[in-house]
């Protein structure tokens, strides 16, 4: 630094008759930070530094400009210091996507001097492209750091990282080449580093840290040195700090970052379709994607879909996966190599769970391990960035990661280990699924049930919440069991599922599961089995898919097959199944014959879970489409007549749940009628009773019809209030377009009645609750209960 500024600073102060304190303390200048300017030592006073001291001096005109300007010209005459062994290293030309990222980085690059200095600890799994984005970043925002940019590779994966002490002694001797000899204690020479950096704008990586003993005595107190940290390990400990947490990137990212390497690579569908491959096989990993693009880039001879088609093949993945010295496993056994014992072990079995993501509790059948130690292992994996935990106690393997841990553990565990592991978790999932399902059994507590210390499914809500959360992981194992004829297992499975079933309506694979367990009947030749699990899937195609053409079809195969068996009341709930497909698919008269013949056969086996439940609802709702709304309503109230008779009613349950879904079906019709005020008393009492909790749908329903009706009677404020009861409910179950139909419904009330045309009012309920007004409101298809299936 040029010292005539220092010296024109002592110059206007001795002016102003101040001491370096009176200055400091007018000005927000630390003492020390003057001495060092009016010396000469300071390398490039910061522009803010500069304007304070001109305001505690009262400059103003060509006083404060030669002030201000002399400053410029010091940062002008001064470049930054030759960083030598921390020299910056090349950015990557092509880098591509991380706009929050970059967006972040730039908002903490301007630190106040005498703010706490930025820190950014950037982490993730191998591969994923943290230390790119530093070095970019810091290059980008270079010119906001006059006095140098430095790079440190703290050589965190190695068995020896580098010594902090060593990293100091180069960064004081970068910032301060005359500085006297450096003290031997780690404490001293940190504190001389913050001394010597607290002035200076600079930025620096610390990249591949070790852990937080390793970069704590590098970071700078207070001024505007940017450090940027970059780490496998998620450096918890580190108070104080920005964390960006980097993840693949977004698929359009992706594919534009292999476009831009690929060169000579034209738009067409092909190869847009073989870039979209390309990208998917890499499991958009940075690192994946680079090799890929450099591979093509030196082989012309190669083309994408070939390539495509190579890394398709899992056993070639990771082989492939290599362009020079790039290498993705290379990057994996870094991380691998750092795990303790137990972490490696967990690490190579979490490749065999069924499904994308693990809870603790599986890991831990998994591991073989207890689940303190499980959680220990957990934890050193998602610090050192091999597993992904992206909420709370689930866990994720990264595709390429997950093929790695596979290879590990083909390499290290023998193969009869490997099935015993994998069978373990396996069971232990179905196990698990068949004790939640039995939860939702009227009489669950005769039902034998798994039991397991990790889980406890000890109330319906404990477990809605595992088979929710475990859905992929026990469907995959379902699937699992399926392809190595575990036929009597699916079929257990799949029954525990059916009092849940309408719980979850809208999760979208049921139609697969009563696929699996039908089609075990079938290959069993279980003929009452399979025509119980085709009348399940006829529920399935009804309810979930929209599917009538194969509602009807599975419901007439299962008739069929409960012929062969001679079951008489599957036959019947076939006939009663078949009626709801009919009447969803718009042919209510054909519906009618099939649900009293179906009625016939309930009375014929005393069936009355399926005659009060099942049958009169669909009867009920036939008469009602054909145009025969009395004889419809008188239908209903007998439902509701025989569900509270203690002579004709099923089990205490079911004729709880046949109360409410009775009145439910009167309700709709006095409002289908315009019947507002019938339609609120029967709904009101209805929508309180106990059962219509279990059933959300019907809860929502019936809330949606309460808010139309009272809309209709001026009563708008407990309108409103029905109404988002009715969106908060189907927001919870998942369904986006009743949630969207019932606020366009809301939008039409008005601080006071109007009216409203009746036909549009009625088009936007149906569109909130299609089941409510298109089709049978019993157990299988309204999306009511599986509890209304037919039950075992």
């Amino acid at each position: 630094m040029d010292s005539s500024l220092g010296a024109l600073v002592r110059r206007l102060r001795h002016a102003a008759q101040l001491t370096l304190e009176e200055l400091s303390h007018a000005s927000g200048v630390s003492v020390r930070a003057i001495g060092n300017l009016e010396r000469g030592e300071s390398l490039g006073p910061q522009r803010a530094t500069m304007t304070a001291l001109a305001d505690a001096l009262r400059l103003t005109g060509e006083a404060r400009d030669e002030l201000l300007g002399a400053a410029r010209t010091g940062r002008r005459r001064n470049p930054a210091p030759a960083p030598g062994l921390m020299a910056m290293p090349r950015s990557i030309p092509d880098f591509t996507g991380r706009g929050q990222e970059m967006s972040r980085l730039t908002s903490l690059a301007d630190g106040a001097p005498d703010a706490p200095a930025p820190v950014v600890v950037i982490s993730g799994q191998p591969g994923v492209g943290k230390t790119s984005l530093a070095v970019h970043a810091v290059i980008d925002l270079s010119g906001r750091f006059p006095d140098g940019c430095f790079f440190v590779d703290l050589r965190g994966m190695e068995a020896r990282p580098l010594d902090p002490a060593v990293v100091l002694e180069r960064l004081i001797r970068a910032l301060a080449p005359d500085h006297s000899r450096l003290p031997l204690d780690p404490v001293d020479r940190a504190a001389v580093y913050r001394s010597v950096a607290a002035e200076r704008r600079i930025a620096v990586v610390l990249d591949n840290a070790a852990d937080e003993a390793q970069v704590r005595p590098l970071l700078p107190a207070t001024g505007p040195v940017l450090t940027v940290i970059t780490s496998r390990r998620l450096l918890t400990g580190l108070e104080g700090v920005a964390r960006l947490r980097l993840t693949p990137l977004p698929g359009a990212e992706a594919r534009g970052l292999l476009e831009h390497l690929i060169t000579g690579l034209h738009g067409t569908s092909r190869a847009t379709d073989a870039v979209t491959r390309l990208a998917r096989s890499c499991g958009n990993l940075p690192l994946a994607l680079r090799i890929v693009g450099n591979r093509l880039a030196s082989r012309p001879d190669w083309s994408p879909d070939r390539l495509a088609a190579r890394l398709e093949d899992e056993e070639r993945r990771l082989d492939a996966l290599t362009a020079g010295d790039l290498e993705v496993t290379a990057a994996f056994e870094l991380s691998y190599g750092q795990l303790s014992g137990a972490a490696r072990q967990l690490f190579r079995r979490l490749s065999l769970m069924p499904g994308p993501h693990s809870g603790p509790e599986l890991a831990a059948v998994l591991g073989g391990l207890p689940a303190a130690d499980t959680e220990d292992a957990l934890d050193e994996l998602v610090e050192l960035g091999l597993v992904q935990s992206g909420f709370t106690a689930r866990y994720r393997l990264h595709d390429l990661i997950r093929l790695f841990a596979r290879r590990r553990l083909e390499q290290e565990e023998p193969e009869d280990e490997r099935a015993a592991v994998e069978a373990r978790a396996v069971d232990w999932l179905l196990d698990t699924a068949i004790t939640a399902g039995h939860r939702f059994h009227p009489d669950h507590s005769c039902l034998p049930g798994h039991q397991d210390d990790r889980v406890r499914l000890d109330t319906p809500e404990a477990a809605q919440h595992w088979l929710m959360t475990e859905a992929d992981s026990w469907l995959a194992a379902l699937e699992l069991a399926a392809a190595t004829g575990r036929r009597r297992r699916v079929i257990d499975v799949a029954e525990a599922m059916h009092w849940f079933s309408d719980r979850w309506i809208h999760w979208g694979h049921w139609p697969r599961v009563f696929t699996l367990s039908s089609q075990a009947a079938t290959e069993l030749a279980d003929h009452a089995a399979a025509a119980t699990h085709l009348n399940y899937l006829s529920w399935a195609h009804n309810t979930c898919l929209g599917d009538t053409a194969g509602a009807s079809d599975c419901a007439r195969r299962a008739h069929t097959e409960a012929v062969a068996a001679g079951d008489l009341r599957q036959q019947a709930w076939g006939d009663s199944y078949l009626a709801v497909a009919l009447l969803k698919g718009g042919d209510p008269q054909g519906a009618l014959p099939l649900a009293a013949r179906a009625m016939r056969g309930f009375r014929t086996v005393n069936d009355r879970e399926g005659l009060v439940m099942h049958a009169l609802s669909t009867l009920g709702r036939a008469l009602e489409r054909t145009g025969k709304p009395d004889q419809a309503l008188r239908a209903y109230r007998r439902r509701l007549a025989l569900a509270s008779d203690p002579a004709t009613a099923p089990s205490a349950v079911i004729a709880g749940m046949t109360r409410v879904s009775a009145a439910r079906d009167i309700g709709l019709l006095h409002s289908a009628q315009g019947q507002w005020h019938e339609a609120v008393e029967t709904l009101e009492a209805a929508v309180a009773w106990e059962p219509a909790s279990n059933i959300p749908q019907w809860q929502a329903q019936m809330y949606a019809t309460l808010g139309r009706a009272r809309r209709e009677l001026g009563q708008v404020e407990r309108a409103s209030g029905d109404v988002d009861r009715a969106i908060a409910i189907y927001r919870q179950i998942g369904d986006d377009t009743a949630v969207r139909a019932l606020q366009a419904l809301r939008d039409t009330f008005h601080p006071a009645p109007s009216p409203l045309d009746s036909g549009n009012g009625l088009r936007a309920l149906r569109a909130a609750s299609p089941e409510a007004a298109d089709e049978p409101r019993s157990a299988p298809t309204a999306g009511s209960t599986g509890a209304l299936n037919p039950p075992p």
